[in-house]
């Protein structure tokens, strides 16, 4: 199988840097696991790595969508399986680094989802329509027939994933349950940074203060003046919090508050689902600096043990 490093965490901790030493020291090439990185002229509250810092690292997935166009965890599967294969192919290893956890999901478990590249969203407008109509529980109905395993996990007033479920049965004929069972193609390691949550907190509190110095606001406009919440992109944390200041109803202080408190809910978030749902090597590199030798060492074992 081929190898695969996932390096995963909160906001702030530290991915990026530890990204680009690890793939300095074996050869590696980054896969963005960020679903806002993807997106051009959204650097500052993206905190998108910057050519400086990449130190001549090669990077992929980032700055592969307009602001207007949607990247969903199916594009994220394609082309990143894409991506591990022709990295593998050279020699080179594969680190997907990133905080959206569904994607290293998705793409470490195999996960079927049929194919979907939201190219065409009809059939969702057509089930959205439909529970409109009838109500959620009318369209959970309908999944129960279909897929009884996922109707039991998928609450029937999680809307979404219920039409995420129905949409993978209608256009595949596979049923959304049975992606629980796929093989696992990668040997992966897996290496999720942490820290206390208190110094968490202050990181993101002060990654904040530093954006808003380096232009964030403008992108914030930028995006607000292009469709704003209407728009996939729109919606990202560091973004919709501004659009009540431009509307003159918050104050800037405000907004600017608004972003430190998404962002460290945010940072809770994926700390909870990365334990629950891949559950990484944790390392605190920046309370025990001692942890990063331990850490490298880990994946030389990992890389040597090959089949």
């Amino acid at each position: 199988m081929k190898k695969v490093l996932a390096i995963v965490g909160p906001t702030a901790v530290g991915k990026t840097a530890m990204s680009i030493k690890l793939a300095k020291m074996f050869q590696g090439e980054v896969i963005s696991g960020d679903s806002m990185q993807v997106y051009r002229n959204l650097n500052i509250g993206t905190a998108k790595i910057t050519e400086e810092e990449k130190e001549g690292v090669v990077h992929h997935l980032i700055d592969v969508r307009d602001i207007d166009q949607r990247f969903s965890v199916a594009d994220f599967v394609s082309e990143a399986t894409k991506l591990i294969n022709e990295i593998s192919i050279v020699g080179n290893l594969p680190i997907i680094v990133g905080g959206t956890g569904f994607y290293l999901q998705a793409l470490l478990d195999g996960l079927d989802l049929g194919g979907d590249r939201f190219e065409n969203d009809t059939l969702r407008q057509q089930l959205l329509d439909q529970a409109k109509e009838h109500g959620n529980a009318a369209l959970h109905e309908q999944l129960e027939r279909v897929d009884p395993q996922a109707a039991k996990k998928i609450p029937a007033n999680n809307l979404r994933r219920v039409i995420r479920a129905l949409e993978v049965y209608i256009k595949t004929g596979n049923r959304f349950s049975d992606q629980e069972n796929q093989p696992n193609q990668y040997d992966s390691l897996i290496i999720g940074l942490t820290t206390d949550r208190k110094k968490l907190y202050d990181r993101i509190n002060h990654r904040v203060d530093l954006m808003m110095t380096q232009g964030l606001l403008k992108e914030a406009d930028y995006l607000y003046k292009n469709g704003g919440d209407k728009l996939q992109a729109g919606k990202g944390i560091g973004y919709h919090e501004f659009y009540d200041y431009f509307k003159s109803q918050i104050s800037l202080t405000e907004a600017v508050d608004l972003v430190k408190k998404d962002s460290r809910h945010y940072a809770k978030r994926q700390l909870t689902w990365f334990r629950n749902k891949t559950k990484p090597n944790w390392y605190d590199v920046l309370d025990f600096p001692d942890y990063v030798k331990r850490l490298e060492v880990d994946v030389e074992n990992w890389l040597e043990n090959r089949d």
